[in-house]
C-alpha cells in the first residue's frame, strides 16, 4: 500500500540553504544589528523606548520595575531573550556608555570599571529621560508608519519621529552578517548647528560642516588626539579610526589620572600597569592606587620611584602599552531612507536625516491640518444648531430618525449631525455660541498658518530650523572630549627601564641558567643540582642581553634582568628557548657594542658584531656553520680595531695575525684561519683548541697540565704569520695537546 504525501515542497539543498541563509542575513542586518538613519536606533532599542512610553514612564512619572518594561517588550513587540533585552536597556541608561541617555535608572546600573555589573531587572527601576521626548513627542501625530507586531495583535511604529539626529548624538555599534557599524557619539549643540547650516546652505561642503562639528564627543573627558586631517578623512569616507588618550595631572610628585578613554576600565588599566611591574618591566613605578569615589569618578594614582623619573616619557610608555590610550574603529554603516544598508559620509548622514525630519514635520502639519479642518467642520454644524436651537430640540423630540431629519432640514453632513446629537443639556447655555465662534476664529487662524507653511518649502525648512534650535537649547551641553593634537605614544625600550647593575650569568652543563649580582662572584663555587656542574659564565649588566651559543652553532638571546636569581639553582633554558633535538647550550656571550670572534675547531671562523646576534625567535637563528665533524669553540669579545688574533692548535702550534684579516660576516662558516689537516682533524690528532684577540697592554697565558706560560705582546713576534698558515711551535713542555688553554690577561 503506497502512502501519498501532499503539500511537500522539494528543493535542491543548495538552493534551500542559499535562500535560508540570505533570509537570515537580511533579518540580522535590517531587524537586529544596524541602526536606521531616521532615529538612530536598532529595533530592540526602539521597542524598549516605545514600550516604556506606552507604560506611561515619562520623565515626570514614577519609576517602575525594569522587569515590567522588559516583560512588555518581550510579550508585545520583541520575542527574544530577556537578558539581551535588559542589557540593551541598561546600556541606554549608563551615562558613561550613552552620550545622551534615553533611560533614567534607579538602582545599580553598572559602573565604568565593570559595565556589566548591573543588578538584575527585578531590583532596578526605570523611566524615560527628558531627552527621550525628542524621539517620542510627535509619535501620535501621524508622523510615522505603523506595522503589526509579531503576532498581529498590536501595532508598533516602524520608526520613531526623532526631532534630533540621534544616530550621531549617541552613536551605535553592531555586528551583522558580513558587515558591522561603529558610529561614535557627537555633541548635540555641534550637530544641531551643522544641521541649521545645512538647512541654510544645502550645498555646503564637508569643511563648512566641520566648522561646527569638530569631531566625535565621547561621554568621558579623555582627550581626542586624532588630527584634524584624519577626522576629516574619516567623515569624507564614512570610515576610519580615532584615538583617545587619558588625561593626567601632577599632584605632590604623584601622577593622577583624571579621565579615561571611552569604555576603558580603570581597574583593567591598573592591572595592566601592575603586570608590567610584576614582570620587572616597569621599575620606575613604585606604587599604584585607585582613589576613585563619588566626588572623583576617575582618580588613579601612579607613584614614580623618584623625582628623577621623566614623567612625560613614563606616560608616553603607558599610553603605548596600556588602555590609557585607545583606538576606536569608525564605520558609518547605517540603513538609509532607501531601506538599504550603506556606508555614508557625514554630509550624506545629515542630509538624509534632514530629509526625514522635513518629511516628518510635513506629515505632522498635514495631520494637524486635517484635525483642524475636521473640527471647524463640526463647529460649523454646532453653530447652526445653536442659531436654531428650538428647531433642533423639536426635531430631536418629535422625529423618529432625528439625524436624517437634521441633515435634511439644515443641509449638514452626517458628522455634523452626530455632533449635534451628542450635545449635553448643560452645553445649551447662552454663552456657548460665543465659545464656538472664538474657537472657530482660533482654528481658522491656525489653519491658515498651517496652509502657508505647507505651501512653502522655505517656511517648512524655517520651522524645522526653529525646532532644532529649541531642542538644542533644552538638551544641549558643552563638549566633553577636548580635541588636542598630540604626538604618537612611544613605548620605552625595556632595557632602558632596567637599573644598570653588574651581573654574572652562569649556565650549567645541563642547560640551567641563573644570574648573580656583581662581577666578583666565583661562578664555579655555586652549588649545582645533583649530577650537574658548571659549564660557562659571562659578566654583563642587568639592562643588557645575554646570548647563548649551542653545539650546532645557533645563537639565542634573553634579557639578563629576566633570568632567575643565583640564590637558587636557576631554571632550564629550554623553558624559554627551543633548541633543536640533541643540541646542547655551550657558551655565554654578554656584550653591547663589541665585536665577537667565532670559530670551529676545523680552523674556520669570522667576526661579527654583538648587536647582530639578536633574534626574537625562541628557536634561535643559525650563526656558525660547522664543517662535518667539527665543533664550536668558545667565542671571544674584543674592542680594539688593531688587535692581533692568537690561535692555538692541538699539536702545540701558535699563529698570530692581524684581526683585520678576519672576514666580517653576519653568519656562515667563515674563512680558514689556521691550516689544519682534514685527516688529522678527522682522527682527532689536530684541531684548533682556542683563540683570542690581543691588543696593546695585554698578554696571553697558555696552560699545559699544571704548568703555564705568559707571553706578552712583544713575545709574540716569533709566532706572527699569515692567516691560513700552520703557526710556530710553542716552547718545549707546552707542546702536549692535552690541557692547553688560552687566557687573556690585561
Amino acid at each position: 500500500m503506497s502512502t501519498i504525501h501532499e503539500n511537500i515542497e522539494t528543493l535542491p539543498l543548495k538552493e534551500f540553504t542559499e535562500k535560508a541563509y540570505l533570509d537570515y542575513s537580511m533579518y540580522v542586518i535590517l531587524d537586529r544589528a544596524l541602526p536606521h538613519i531616521a532615529d538612530g536606533l536598532k529595533p530592540v532599542q526602539r521597542r524598549i523606548v516605545y514600550a516604556m512610553s506606552e507604560l506611561g514612564l515619562s520623565n515626570q512619572a514614577k519609576f517602575k520595575k525594569s522587569a515590567r518594561t522588559v516583560g512588555d517588550v518581550l510579550g508585545k513587540f520583541h520575542p527574544h531573550g530577556d537578558s539581551a533585552c535588559y542589557e540593551a536597556m541598561v546600556h541606554m541608561a549608563q551615562p558613561f556608555a550613552y552620550r545622551y541617555t534615553l533611560v533614567d535608572g534607579q538602582g545599580n546600573w553598572g559602573s565604568p570599571d565593570d559595565p556589566k555589573s548591573f543588578a538584575a531587572m527585578r531590583y532596578t527601576e526605570s523611566r524615560l529621560t527628558p531627552y527621550a521626548d525628542t524621539l517620542l513627542s510627535e509619535l501620535g501625530q501621524g508622523t510615522v508608519e505603523w506595522t503589526d507586531n509579531f503576532d498581529g495583535t498590536l501595532k508598533e511604529p516602524v520608526l520613531l519621529p526623532a526631532r534630533l539626529p540621534n544616530l550621531l548624538l549617541n552613536g551605535v555599534t553592531g555586528i551583522a552578517v558580513g558587515m558591522s557599524t561603529d558610529i561614535p557619539p557627537h555633541n548635540l549643540n555641534e550637530v544641531a548647528n551643522a544641521c541649521i547650516h545645512l538647512l541654510d546652505e544645502p550645498k555646503a561642503d564637508l569643511s563648512a560642516l566641520m566648522e561646527h562639528i569638530k569631531g566625535p564627543d565621547f561621554p568621558t573627558e579623555a582627550e581626542l588626539i586624532t588630527s584634524h586631517e584624519e577626522i576629516q578623512a574619516m567623515y569624507e569616507k564614512g570610515m576610519g579610526s580615532l584615538r583617545a588618550r587619558a588625561c593626567y595631572e601632577m599632584e605632590q610628585g604623584q601622577i593622577i589620572i583624571t579621565a579615561l578613554p571611552y569604555q576603558v576600565s580603570g581597574a583593567k588599566v591598573l592591572e595592566q600597569i601592575a603586570a608590567q611591574m610584576r614582570a620587572k618591566k616597569l621599575p620606575i613605578v613604585e606604587d599604584l592606587r585607585d582613589e576613585s569615589d563619588h566626588e572623583n569618578p576617575t582618580r588613579l594614582v601612579i607613584l614614580p620611584r623618584s623625582n628623577r623619573v621623566d614623567i612625560e616619557q613614563l606616560m608616553s610608555h603607558l599610553f603605548a602599552t596600556t588602555d590609557l590610550e585607545r583606538t576606536y574603529r569608525v564605520n558609518f554603516n547605517v540603513i538609509g531612507l532607501s531601506g538599504k544598508p550603506q556606508v555614508k559620509n557625514l554630509k550624506t548622514v545629515l542630509t538624509e536625516w534632514l530629509t526625514y525630519r522635513i518629511d516628518t514635520v510635513r506629515r505632522r502639519l498635514d495631520y494637524r491640518l486635517d484635525k483642524v479642518s475636521d473640527r471647524l467642520h463640526i463647529l460649523d454644524g454646532l453653530l447652526i444648531a445653536y442659531l436654531n436651537i428650538d428647531e433642533v430640540i423639536r426635531i430631536i423630540r418629535e422625529e423618529d430618525k432625528p439625524k436624517e431629519a437634521l441633515m435634511e432640514r439644515f443641509g449638514i453632513t452626517d458628522v455634523q449631525a452626530h455632533s449635534i446629537l451628542e450635545i449635553k443639556l448643560r452645553q445649551l447655555a447662552k454663552l456657548e455660541e460665543f465659545k464656538i465662534r472664538s474657537e472657530q476664529d482660533a482654528l481658522a487662524k491656525e489653519r491658515d498658518q498651517l496652509e502657508k507653511i505647507l505651501g512653502s518649502k522655505q517656511r517648512l525648512r524655517t520651522l524645522v530650523k526653529k525646532e532644532i534650535i529649541a531642542d538644542a537649547a533644552l538638551h544641549g551641553d558643552t563638549r566633553r572630549s577636548p580635541i588636542v593634537s598630540r604626538g604618537a605614544a612611544k613605548a620605552l625600550d625595556e632595557r632602558a627601564l632596567i637599573p644598570n647593575e653588574p651581573m654574572t650569568v652562569v649556565i650549567s652543563q645541563k642547560g640551567w641558567v641563573r644570574a648573580a649580582k656583581g662581577h666578583d662572584i666565583d661562578p664555579k663555587s655555586l652549588t649545582f643540582r645533583s649530577g650537574d656542574e658548571y659549564l660557562a659564565s659571562a659578566k654583563g649588566r642587568s639592562n643588557s642581553l645575554v646570548y647563548f651559543l649551542d653545539s650546532t652553532g645557533r645563537i639565542y638571546n634573553l634579557p639578563v634582568h629576566g633570568l632567575p636569581s643565583a640564590r637558587g639553582q636557576g631554571e632550564p633554558l629550554t623553558g624559554n628557548l627551543k633548541p633543536a633535538a640533541g643540541a646542547m647550550f655551550s657558551y655565554v656571550i654578554v656584550g653591547k657594542d663589541e665585536a665577537v670572534m667565532l670559530s670551529s675547531d676545523a680552523g674556520y671562523g669570522f667576526i661579527t658584531k654583538v648587536a647582530d646576534l639578536h633574534t626574537k625567535n625562541k628557536a634561535g637563528k643559525a650563526l656558525l656553520s660547522l664543517p662535518k665533524g667539527a665543533s664550536v669553540l668558545p667565542p671571544t669579545l674584543y674592542t680594539a680595531d688593531d688587535g692581533l688574533v692568537a690561535i692555538i692548535s692541538k699539536q702545540g702550534r701558535l699563529l698570530i695575525f692581524p684581526a683585520s684579516e678576519m672576514p666580517v660576516l653576519n653568519r656562515g662558516k667563515g674563512n680558514k684561519l689556521m691550516q689544519i689537516s682534514s685527516k688529522d682533524l678527522a682522527s682527532g690528532d689536530d684541531g684548533v683548541i682556542g683563540f683570542c684577540v690581543v691588543s696593546e697592554g695585554q698578554s696571553i697565558r697558555i696552560h699545559a697540565g699544571k704548568r703555564h706560560i705568559n707571553l706578552k705582546l712583544a713575545d709574540l713576534d716569533v709566532y706572527r704569520g699569515k692567516r691560513t698558515q700552520r703557526g710556530a711551535k710553542l716552547p718545549r713542555g707546552y707542546q702536549n695537546p692535552d690541557g692547553i688553554e688560552l687566557v687573556i690577561k690585561e
